[in-house]
């Protein structure tokens, strides 16, 4: 069986490969990775042939393609040699894609792989640190790297920051996380202290020294109370419902929360309305609140925690997108809801539209209610054709209003309107307007509208209760032209 000898090239120093890895280099055709390594110097002197996959990368501009290139070639050179060599600088276990690649394969390709680390990868970042190895500590290649991956509390040690541009997405990255004056610190060669040192995140982009053995290291934000993540919110709740904490938070139940989680929802409402972003970003954290509050008290139940809602909507999300998780095909947004409907009611056990109206919560805002109830109606054709046909029934209504005002009968008149109202909402779906929110932007309307009549009879000394009505709708329709 052909075999592949993986030898790591460490961090720098020739003499810190092991003897054995040394006689492997000696007794055997070897393949780098790249001649960029202060082992190449000790081949030259010694006199061993070497061949290097420089020129791969400069002539793909893929890294994938250069991986497996590489790869294919070294399974090849190993079947024709029966035994070779593959170095590649630092630790191939955790540095190196071609080694995970010829992992991968060496079943299908009857190729015996045998790795040879040399040097310990985080004692050296650490030797190099003058820190102790802490015992929570992630390593990320640069160019995998995504925000979900980033722990503020845990070291974190990114690899594989080759030039500016390799460095300046980390960049972007890290500021969605960390506040942009965080420092870090960068460490350029393994074998020199004096080539570590630190800076603040947002200078990471603007430096001239990056090479293939660039790595940034940043450090947990224990200390540093400007930066929090879910595990901090999550552990802040569960220390004021703890016997230390806050008597009022100790207080709560998922029923006396309601009001509270009602009102955070109207409040991001409000905000997205004003079109207020600062707001939006406050108001967001007050609902995450409250779903990390209940969370924490289900989990004192013994029912649920906050990472089994997160579980539970995310496998909801996959489930109800199989054009986006599990390769289907759409036509428009029309089928993607058509799907989308009949995948929640079947996860839900509803075989009926009536059942799905009656699904509905009861405590839903009425508007939503009857819109969401009439949308339901309408996706199996019990709907009006035309929007003029909509518009006739809320005129028809109206009639019949009158004629129960005029029969004084206060059952009658009561759901008179309420058929009023339910046309007027089933209207809005032709109009593609939300009442509820519509009806929203009317009452903050005239809140302004009244507000500015009131302001303005103060700085006239007048008094709003003896104010005529001729004159309020003046300066009514003055504010009518003010936004």
């Amino acid at each position: 069986m052909a075999k592949i000898n993986i030898i790591g090239l460490g961090f720098g120093d020739i003499d810190d490969l092991t003897l054995k890895s040394i006689n492997l280099i000696k007794n055997h055709k070897n393949f780098f990775r790249t001649d960029k390594s202060p082992a190449i110097e000790y081949l030259k002197e010694n006199k061993i042939d070497f061949l290097s996959y420089d020129k791969i990368y400069e002539s793909e501009e893929d890294f994938d393609n250069v991986y497996n290139i590489i790869s294919e070639d070294l399974i090849q050179k190993a079947k024709n040699y029966s035994v070779i060599n593959y170095c590649v600088p630092k630790t191939p276990a955790l540095f190196d894609k071609v080694t995970e690649i010829l992992l991968e394969k060496k079943f299908k390709n009857q190729i015996e792989i045998k790795i040879f680390n040399n040097g310990g990868f985080l004692e050296k970042i650490y030797d190099i640190l003058e820190k102790p190895i802490t015992n929570n500590v992630k390593i990320i290649d640069a160019l995998e790297l995504k925000p979900t991956q980033l722990d503020i509390n845990s070291d974190l040690i990114i690899f594989g920051i080759y030039d500016n541009i390799i460095a300046s997405e980390v960049k972007i990255h890290l500021e969605e996380v960390y506040k942009e004056d965080y420092r870090i610190k960068v460490i350029n060669d393994f074998s020199d202290k004096d080539k570590c040192f630190s800076i603040p995140i947002y200078k990471l982009d603007r430096l001239d020294e990056y090479n293939h053995n660039t790595l940034i290291y940043i450090s947990k934000t224990k200390d540093d109370k400007r930066n929090y993540d879910m595990n901090n919110l999550i552990d802040i709740m569960e220390r004021l419902r703890s016997k230390d904490g806050c008597v009022f938070d100790n207080e709560q139940t998922h029923e006396s929360l309601r009001a509270y989680l009602v009102e955070e929802a109207y409040e991001v409402i409000d905000a997205i309305d004003n079109n207020d972003v600062d707001s939006l970003e406050e108001e967001l954290g007050d609902l995450l609140l409250q779903i990390v509050f209940h969370s924490q008290i289900a989990k004192e139940e013994g029912y649920f925690n906050i990472w089994n809602v997160i579980n539970g909507i995310s496998d909801k999300m996959i489930y109800r997108h199989p054009h986006v998780f599990s390769g289907e095909s759409t036509k428009d947004i029309d089928e993607i809801n058509y799907k989308w409907d009949k995948l929640k009611n079947k996860s839900k056990g509803i075989e009926s539209i009536s059942e799905s109206m009656m699904s509905i919560p009861k405590d839903f805002p009425m508007l939503l209610k009857a819109y969401k109830i009439q949308k339901k109606a309408a996706k199996v054709g019990f709907d009006w054709d035309y929007k003029e046909e909509a518009y006739e029934k809320i005129k028809e209504e109206i009639e019949e209003l009158k004629l129960a005002i005029d029969s004084n009968t206060f059952d009658d008149i009561e759901d008179e309107f309420g058929d009023l109202l339910f046309a007027i909402v089933n209207f809005s779906r032709f109009l593609e307007v939300n009442p509820h929110i519509a009806l929203n932007r009317t009452i903050n309307k005239f809140i302004f509208r009244f507000k500015y009549i009131e302001d303005t009879l103060v700085k006239e000394g007048k008094q709003l209760e003896k104010t005529s009505l001729e004159d309020m709708d003046i300066l009514w329709n003055q504010a009518k032209k003010l936004k």
